[in-house]
């Protein structure tokens, strides 16, 4: 290879300066199609991070005089929309490094992050602060960065690249488990409710607002409660009754342990394509109807995924009931109460065409307790969210799930 010298420079010259270009147009090229931060927003003692794609990865740092904290999210544009609030005085976007945006967080109090949580669907980062003393606060300065991944809050200060192999351990869920109480007269069948998501997972956010779906699940598990309890038919439970964190294989296992006769999970979905609208029914099985069933059951089930374990293992004991010809049974049943929610919701709920679908949902896996997921419409439609969030909504999607429920029941027993 030839080289052409301009002057007598020493001949490592032009290597250095290649180097030094290559290194500058990595470090500055834009990246074609990073995700963009859509919005910040302090809620409360949490600072919520939304984007328009998934992101994998961030960091976090404090800063001394003044005192700010920053986060740095690489694979991501800075966007525009931030709100400050609580501790925050102001809060400032910028782009680091060309293909990294820098979030700075100016404080009006020492205040440090205590924990990350990742969205489940990965477009969320939640940000949880705690006052803290300044001594404290210099010392986290001085101690240098943590570093959270989605697969759930893993928090390192100044970790060592990730080893090529690892083995995971799943932990067995806690054998102690929280009963709810029952609504309803003795004697009823009963019904469990799940309001899905729930504490550090919010579940999908609408683009429109920034509506949460564990807080339309919970809204509408309530309200199909009240709507069974007032009618006196059948007794009914909540899987939780306030704002909190359940594994996946908990919420079924505590319709397991109460003997229900009936489980439904209440969620809401969420599109890339803003025009998908409509409610779905999913049941379980371990082959997807589809690709958007198998992506759904992908991003549901990574709600269990915290501090990078696998908080909803299963237990040998449950795994070997699985193979069981009840399972079976049970998936007939779920499958044709489908159809009756169905036939029972649609005129007042609005459905998909295609609403009945099959996905491998951790949270339907009880094996002897028939159960369905309830999609109630799209947070990413501006017309399903308003609809969700609305007291005529959130009755209608009642009543309905209510006349399925003791329909469903009453054929039940008139079988026996």
């Amino acid at each position: 290879m030839s080289r052409v010298w301009t002057g007598p420079r020493p001949s490592w010259h032009n290597g250095v300066m290649t180097a030094a270009l290559f290194l500058f147009a990595a470090l500055f090229a834009p990246t074609a199609e990073a995700a963009r931060v859509q919005s910040i927003a302090v809620d409360g003692d949490a600072v919520v991070l939304s984007f328009d794609e998934a992101i994998e990865r961030a960091s976090t740092f404090a800063l001394d005089g003044p005192r700010r904290l920053a986060v740095d999210i690489p694979g991501v544009e800075p966007g525009s929309v931030s709100t400050a609030g609580g501790p925050i005085d102001q809060v400032r976007q910028g782009r680091q490094n060309g293909d990294t945006a820098r979030i700075v967080l100016d404080l009006a109090s020492p205040t440090l992050i205590s924990d990350a949580r990742f969205g489940s669907d990965g477009r969320t980062l939640t940000l949880s602060l705690k006052s803290v003393e300044q001594s404290e606060f210099t010392r986290a300065a001085r101690a240098g960065r943590s570093r959270w991944e989605v697969e759930g809050t893993q928090l390192a200060m100044n970790t060592p690249p990730k080893r090529r192999y690892s083995v995971t351990i799943p932990l067995d869920p806690p054998k102690r488990l929280s009963l709810p109480r029952i609504q309803g007269p003795d004697g009823r069948p009963l019904v469990v409710i799940d309001a899905g998501h729930g504490g550090h997972d919010p579940g999908a956010i609408s683009p429109h607002g920034g509506a949460r779906e564990k807080d339309a699940t919970l809204a509408i598990a309530r309200a199909i409660r009240d709507e069974l309890v007032s009618s006196g038919r059948v007794r009914v439970a909540l899987t939780r009754e306030d704002d909190r964190f359940i594994v996946l294989n908990q919420r079924y296992e505590i319709a397991r342990r109460l003997n229900a006769d009936l489980f439904i999970s209440i969620h809401a979905d969420s599109a890339g394509n803003e025009q998908a609208t409509g409610a779905t029914v999913y049941t379980l099985s371990e082959v997807a109807s589809d690709r958007e069933a198998a992506r759904l059951a992908a991003r549901e089930n990574k709600a269990d995924i915290l501090n990078g374990v696998n908080l909803g293992g299963a237990t040998s004991d449950v795994s070997s009931i699985l193979i069981d010809l009840t399972q079976r049974e049970t998936m007939n049943i779920s499958s044709k109460f489908a159809t009756l929610l169905k036939r029972e919701a649609a005129p007042l709920v609005p459905f998909r065409s295609d609403y009945h679908r099959f996905a491998s949902l951790i949270v339907l896996k009880a094996p002897d307790v028939p159960s369905v997921l309830f999609e109630t419409g799209y947070l990413s439609n501006e017309a399903d969210m308003k609809f969700l969030f609305s007291s005529d909504g959130r009755k209608r999607i009642a009543t309905g799930a209510a006349r399925a429920i003791e329909t469903h029941f009453a054929r039940q027993l008139a079988s026996r």
